[in-house]
């Protein structure tokens, strides 16, 4: 009596790709939003209600400013995928996959640097030196009540430690959650461990590639021209 052959199991199914991370500077986007409606109803009210040349330069004023406002405030993003890095800048898209990277650089300014040696900036990762200074006063400000703990501990009584283990901070505990960072120091963090993560797999090959946002020049460019027409004509 011949036995049944295995089945041979079916393909696998692939593993549902995880989302893009999307980074972008909320106090960008709530800037941008308010200087949109403040040039929106400036702009707006000197079209309807201008006289003479004024609708004209108002309007080439809205074609020129609102493009950049928008590429500048709310335009700038970089989305972290598990192949590549997308990096939207005001006038520029980057598609970087992460074994094009070298590294990720943090100075005055968020940076990614490709192997041929180019840089380009992370605009919507903004560095914020007074966040700096503020999670360094709070990193010292732990490491400080770590220490003052320790020697209340060392200098207790009775059982277990005595009464210094019965308040403060835990200096095992403040070790364990690691040095205060700011938002953005953070975020270049994040986006370090997805480089090493990421750098050797095979789907993160390529090439970089560097595409021109025709939406937001061409729009500002007409503005631009109008602008010119306008001043000189009228």
């Amino acid at each position: 009596m011949s036995t049944p052959e295995d089945q041979s199991p079916g393909p696998r199914p692939e593993s549902p790709r995880t989302r893009d991370r999307i980074y972008r500077s909320p106090a960008a986007l709530v800037g941008g939003a308010l200087l949109l409606a403040v040039i929106g109803w400036l702009g707006i009210d000197a079209v309807v209600t201008g006289e003479g040349r004024t609708p004209w330069l108002a309007l080439a004023v809205l074609l020129l400013v609102v493009p950049l406002v928008v590429a500048f405030t709310l335009r700038p993003a970089v989305f972290a995928g598990e192949d590549r890095l997308r990096v939207r800048n005001p006038f520029r898209v980057i598609e970087l996959p992460w074994g094009e990277v070298v590294s990720l650089r943090s100075g005055y300014t968020n940076e990614v640097v490709v192997k041929s040696g180019t840089k380009y900036q992370l605009w919507s990762i903004p560095v914020s030196l007074r966040a700096r200074k503020k999670a360094a006063r709070q990193q010292a400000r732990r490491e400080a009540e770590a220490r003052g703990e320790g020697r209340r501990r060392g200098f207790g009584f009775g059982f277990g430690g005595g009464f210094g283990g019965l308040g403060g901070v835990d200096a095992a505990a403040t070790a364990d959650q690691g040095p205060v960072r700011a938002e953005t120091d953070q975020v270049m963090d994040e986006l370090r461990e997805m480089l090493a993560a990421r750098e050797k797999a095979a789907g993160s090959q390529g090439e970089v590639s560097v595409r021109w946002a025709y939406e937001v020049v061409g729009p500002a460019g007409v503005g631009l021209v109008l602008l010119a027409v306008v001043l000189a004509v009228l």
